[in-house]
């Protein structure tokens, strides 16, 4: 057997050059196709052979161990599993149709309750995918089939799903919170209001972008006689309509519940999360008759596979911001930033410029945990809140949920509706690229709009 020697490897590079060649390695292996966590892993492995001592080789495994040994992070895989249990069932479904019976009345209701659909099972089951999936598999037919055009409806999903990681709970801030050693609960709460924000602005557009097909629709009628689905009317009895909300409470409660009991201090985060898992298998079982093993294994097994892979590209991230903050790259990579001696406007703008070009390829989990050591010292010189930052932070992450080349949500839409073409869902969907730029300017603007809420709640 090799016996490493006691010194590193390689003594003669500079700082500057060992910076350089592990942003270069990093790039290289990611590019090579290699899933995410293994090429951080790689990277990471790779330069603590060459650039630092054996004994630190030695602790590899004890550093992943006690780095997903955190009890915050149990949480992750508890609110993976309530969103599957969730996510499986004809909640989401059930959602939409009480939300499109109670708003079909307003110009361009389907788009509203979509979007307002999205919102609210993005709360209840804290995944974009999962929020794409389960409002889109009814929301995207109903839609077409009542006269909306593909990338309309493909758009309204798409954008509706990414306020899966904004608001609570949301495991993309579970990690912020852990990365910037900041109250978790107060995250939680300043998600709110942008959240809200969000939803109002995509309604607002649907209702626009209704009426200007609708008028378009109206045109083709009275040239050709030809009447769109657009064009029909639909009609609802009160007693529908209240069946239909009592088929949604049960969700709904445990929503409320969940975050009455985080926030009224009787349980912790993960403890929550595992109260919100449990409701949701209850409340499943009960109504769906989803209780026996045949109908648990997939959801279970889901859980499984989704938590054991964002579980490993959280290790692996930890991995390699530990080596990264060993070879002091990312203190000096800070220090620099600092030294730019830029004005806090402008160093906001250039690291969210730089976490926009990094989300055409990673997702918000990697992005976190691989910039927070290089950005958060800045920030923080430069008088910016953490909390306020991670909300902004995570408002331009969900831009690369919907934006080429990776836009996962992008490419599940394409799965839910395959005939839609690929380039219709992608124009479909810029214009909530802009609301979504519109939100981080509003929030800059009015930084109370993420602020007040925790502060009032949380003293």
């Amino acid at each position: 057997m090799w016996e490493r020697p006691v010194r590193p490897l390689v003594t003669s590079l500079s700082q500057a050059q060992i910076g350089i060649a592990y942003f270069v390695a990093t790039l290289v292996v990611m590019f090579s196709g290699m899933p995410i966590a293994f090429a951080l892993g790689v990277v990471a492995l790779v330069f603590m052979l060459l650039f630092m001592p054996s004994a630190s080789v030695d602790t590899i495994a004890q550093n992943f161990y006690e780095e997903l040994a955190n009890v915050i992070i149990l949480a992750i895989p508890l609110f993976i599993l309530k969103g599957a249990a969730i996510g499986r069932s004809n909640a989401g479904k059930d959602l939409y149709s009480a939300l499109h019976a109670w708003l079909h009345r307003i110009p361009g209701g389907l788009g509203v309750a979509n979007t307002t659909a999205c919102g609210l099972f993005a709360a209840m089951a804290g995944s974009s995918p999962a929020t794409c999936s389960a409002i889109g598999s009814a929301g995207i037919p109903e839609m077409r089939q009542r006269g909306y055009s593909g990338g309309f409806a493909a758009g309204i999903i798409a954008a509706g799903g990414t306020l899966g990681i904004l608001l609570p709970p949301s495991v993309t801030m579970l990690l912020y919170a852990v990365a910037a050693e900041v109250s978790l609960g107060k995250l939680f709460l300043a998600g709110i209001g942008p959240g809200l924000l969000l939803i109002t602005l995509f309604a607002l557009y649907s209702v626009l972008r209704y009426r200007k097909e609708f008028a378009v629709a109206q045109t083709v009628a009275a040239e050709t006689g030809v009447r769109s689905a657009l064009l029909a009317e639909e009609h609802y009895t009160l007693g529908q309509k209240l069946r239909m909300i009592a088929w949604v409470a049960p969700f709904v409660s445990i929503l409320a519940g969940v975050m009455v009991v985080l926030y009224a201090g009787w349980a912790t985060p993960s403890e929550t999360a595992g109260v919100g898992a449990v409701l949701a298998l209850i409340v499943i079982g009960a109504m769906y008759g989803i209780w026996r093993p045949s109908k648990l294994m997939p959801i279970v097994t889901g859980t499984l596979r989704e938590s054991t892979m964002l579980l490993m590209i959280i290790g692996m991230s930890l991995l390699y911001a530990y080596v990264m903050s060993y070879l002091h790259i990312s203190q000096a990579m800070a220090a620099w930033v600092i030294g730019l001696s830029l004005s806090k406007w402008v160093l906001l703008a250039a690291i969210l410029l730089f976490v926009i070009v990094l989300g055409f390829f990673l997702p918000p989990v990697s992005i976190i945990l691989m910039t927070a050591p290089i950005v958060l010292p800045p920030l923080k010189a430069a008088g910016f809140d953490l909390i306020w930052f991670g909300v902004v932070m995570t408002i331009v992450m969900e831009m690369g949920l919907i934006h080429p080349p990776v836009g996962l949500n992008i490419f599940v839409i394409k799965n839910i509706a395959p005939d839609i073409p690929l380039s219709d869902i992608i124009w479909g969907t810029m214009p909530f690229v802009v609301l979504m730029f519109l939100a981080v300017i509003i929030c800059c603007l009015f930084p109370g709009l993420v602020t007040w809420l925790p502060s009032v709640m949380i003293k």
